[in-house]
């Protein structure tokens, strides 16, 4: 179990974001979470320097939702990344499984079908505690990470696309 602040990072570390624009596809199940999810990654993304006007937010039902508003996002507008932020506890019952999976492959999908980074924010947790903990508690934010991804992400393939040999 993870006892650190997994947010932390070397803000050197990461590009700016100023010419970069951003899709956030957030679940309203959970949203004490997901709320606390979008904020965080937003706040991040502008913190790098991405204009708010540059950051789209739009709300699917839950989580299973989240890879037909990432695909919304890849054929309706030109945003560089998609942002997938999701909770989903555990339960009595399969439907966690069922979930999660479908989101990660959805998620894997959109990557290679677009050729566009779709960044995985899906907190899967055991109980509320573990959620909060990773929605701006004791551990962190998981939406700052997915922030940080998307940005390095982006630059990654702008780099690929413009000849830039990265390291």
């Amino acid at each position: 179990m993870a006892t650190i602040n997994l947010s932390a990072y070397d803000l050197n570390s990461v590009q700016d974001g100023k010419e970069m624009k951003f899709g956030i596809v957030v679940s309203e199940w959970n949203y004490e979470i997901t709320g606390a999810l979008a904020r965080g990654a937003k706040e991040t993304l502008m913190k790098h320097g991405v204009n708010e006007d540059n950051i789209l937010v739009r709300h699917v039902p839950g989580s299973f939702e989240l890879t037909l508003g990432g695909q919304f996002f890849a054929e309706y507008t030109d945003v560089d990344a998609i942002i997938l932020l999701g909770c989903v506890i555990q339960g009595e019952t399969r439907h966690f499984d069922f979930i999660c999976q479908g989101v990660a492959k959805g998620a894997t999908e959109l990557n290679i079908k677009y050729n566009l980074p779709v960044i995985f924010g899906l907190l899967t947790t055991d109980n509320q505690q573990q959620a909060l903990d990773r929605a701006g508690g004791r551990l962190g934010n998981k939406g700052d990470e997915a922030a940080v991804t998307a940005i390095k992400m982006v630059a990654l393939q702008t780099g690929f696309e413009n000849g830039i040999n990265q390291q």
